[in-house]
């Protein structure tokens, strides 16, 4: 009787300290996600500030601070508030869309190469906004956005019904939004050779993804639509932690796993349409963000927040390069963002043929 009570009293004591131990893991994986998500929102804030102060014409701090404030030289003024600050501001809400889409996807789909820009997302915007400039003669900047938004949103629809055989598997639904990507850009092929040279120009440019023309008008609505998106995002986050545990663990911690697989992919469409309907089908940032945002937390979860920070400081970064990079012309963003994501796709794709191989 003594021994089983000792006994009972050893195993409640090892109970109790692997209890500990797991709350203090606990405990360190939220102090370093917190922690990586202050820096992260530093870095962004200085990626700002740097972006603000440096161009063409450089201005002091100071001055920056005056304009801020509501002062400021009339020249000054002209330049920060109506050259620099659209793009910076257009960037770095596009920039939110792509990360946290990214991030959506792939936690969701479970696939690295899950982006907007692999499985057609961004093609199907192309499409809607070149028909609306080319076939159908449109010039109203709203008008193009909602095509491209249209575009986009048919383009997932139709990969959702595809890939869809009495459930969703991430390989299939990547595979098939790669040949619906493949469709697209030969439906955008078409309609380029079909129309006149200066006319393809311009779609051309729109297809290069950039935020150059950005404005007030466009940035307030790319904002309203992130208000209502990123915390829809956010709301997923713990759930799609469960997920990532397995279909069989999520449903027995109360998530029905497709119902949440299938908002998260609604949610991640829909940031995306939105970003590419603001700035053309920027690319890379969507694949890059999300990541870069884990290896930085390191415990393997998902991290919406820290994507969406990483994705807002790579366009805003690369729209700095955009504008500096060349002495006598500015590239859009879109190029320099294709210049870092082209080598991190090849870097991926290496990763998986170790892994394969054990």
């Amino acid at each position: 009787m003594t021994a089983t009570l000792a006994g009972d009293e050893v195993g409640t004591d090892r109970h109790a300290a692997a209890l500990d131990g797991i709350r203090r893991t606990e405990r360190r994986r939220r102090t370093r996600r917190l922690v990586v998500a202050v820096l992260l929102f530093a870095v962004t804030v200085g990626s700002v500030v740097v972006a603000l102060n440096f161009g063409e014409i450089t201005l002091e701090p100071g001055e920056v601070l005056a304009v801020a404030l509501g002062g400021g030289e009339e020249v000054s003024r002209l330049v920060l508030l109506e050259f620099r600050l659209p793009r910076i501001l257009l960037a770095a809400l596009i920039g939110i869309g792509f990360g946290l889409s990214g991030a959506l996807f792939q936690s969701v789909l479970r696939n690295p190469l899950a982006s907007p820009d692999i499985i057609g997302i961004s093609q199907g915007a192309t499409v809607g906004a070149v028909t609306g400039t080319l076939a159908l003669g449109l010039t109203s900047g709203i008008a193009v956005q909602a095509l491209a938004f249209v575009g986009a949103l048919t383009v997932a629809a139709l990969n959702f019904l595809v890939a869809w055989r009495g459930g969703l598997t991430g390989q299939r639904f990547v595979l098939c939004g790669i040949a619906l990507a493949f469709a697209c850009t030969s439906a955008i092929g078409y309609l380029l050779t079909r129309t006149e040279v200066r006319d393809a120009q311009a779609a051309i440019a729109w297809m290069a993804g950039s935020v150059g023309s950005a404005d007030y008008d466009v940035i307030a609505r790319t904002a309203i639509a992130l208000v209502v998106l990123v915390p829809a995002a956010l709301w997923l986050a713990s759930r799609l932690g469960m997920l990532e545990m397995g279909d069989d663990v999520a449903s027995a911690l109360g998530v029905a796993a497709v119902r949440i697989r299938i908002v998260a992919i609604g949610v991640g469409v829909l940031l995306a349409a939105v970003a590419t309907a603001a700035a053309g089908p920027v690319p890379f940032i969507a694949l890059t963000a999300a990541p870069i945002a884990r290896r930085l937390v390191g415990d393997g979860r998902v991290a919406l927040w820290h994507s969406a920070l990483v994705g807002a400081t790579i366009a805003v970064v690369a729209d700095l390069v955009a504008q500096n990079a060349l002495d006598d012309a500015q590239v859009p963003v879109g190029v320099i963002t294709g210049l870092i994501g082209g080598p991190y796709l090849i870097w991926v794709l290496s990763l998986s043929q170790r892994a394969r191989r054990g």
